[in-house]
């Protein structure tokens, strides 16, 4: 039994150890799928600032984000901006289309599994996460910022993510 606490123990601190990731660091690739079964991957937008938003379809944050997202991609995907959107909350093509819509979102969105957005975000299971989640990596594919797992009140904020996000298309 002692050997069994103490191996749960090891596991936990190992996974909490894991969950604070760097910044800035190389982004590694992601992939998911769209509604239409098409992937998105995110190695394929090298060569342009992204801001990708985990998020859960049913979140009313996140469907502001999304609109805001939408404004930005209108405004700097002439000079080299992607805005990309992942569900992660069990959704399906069907969630993610009516998210889509309710949002009116002019950009790519698609939808993964818990565990690899967990992975991708350096995130241990044994936190609490919050959405939207934000990730934005500069265009020669290095991650800059990313949400703390509780939520980053300056990467949603618009004029902070303008900043942010001018400052790296320059």
């Amino acid at each position: 039994m002692k050997y069994l606490n103490a191996l749960t123990a090891v596991v936990c601190l190992g996974a909490i150890a894991q969950a604070a990731s760097p910044v800035p660091r190389k982004a590694k690739d992601f992939r998911c799928m769209d509604a239409s079964g098409q992937q998105i991957s995110i190695s394929a937008l090298r060569g342009k600032v992204v801001v990708i938003q985990f998020l859960s379809t049913s979140c009313s944050h996140c469907q502001a984000f999304s609109r805001m997202l939408s404004r930005f991609q209108t405004e700097y995907g002439p000079l080299g901006f992607q805005a990309v959107g992942v569900a992660f909350n069990e959704a399906t093509p069907e969630m993610v289309k009516k998210y889509v819509n309710i949002t009116g979102a002019k950009f790519p969105v698609g939808y993964a599994s818990r565990e690899d957005v967990l992975g991708y975000l350096g995130v241990s299971v044994l936190e609490r996460l919050m959405v939207p989640q934000v990730v934005i990596i500069d265009r020669g594919g290095q991650v800059r910022a990313q949400s703390a797992a509780q939520g980053s009140a300056e990467l949603q904020d618009e004029a902070s993510l303008r900043r942010i996000v001018g400052g790296l298309l320059k």
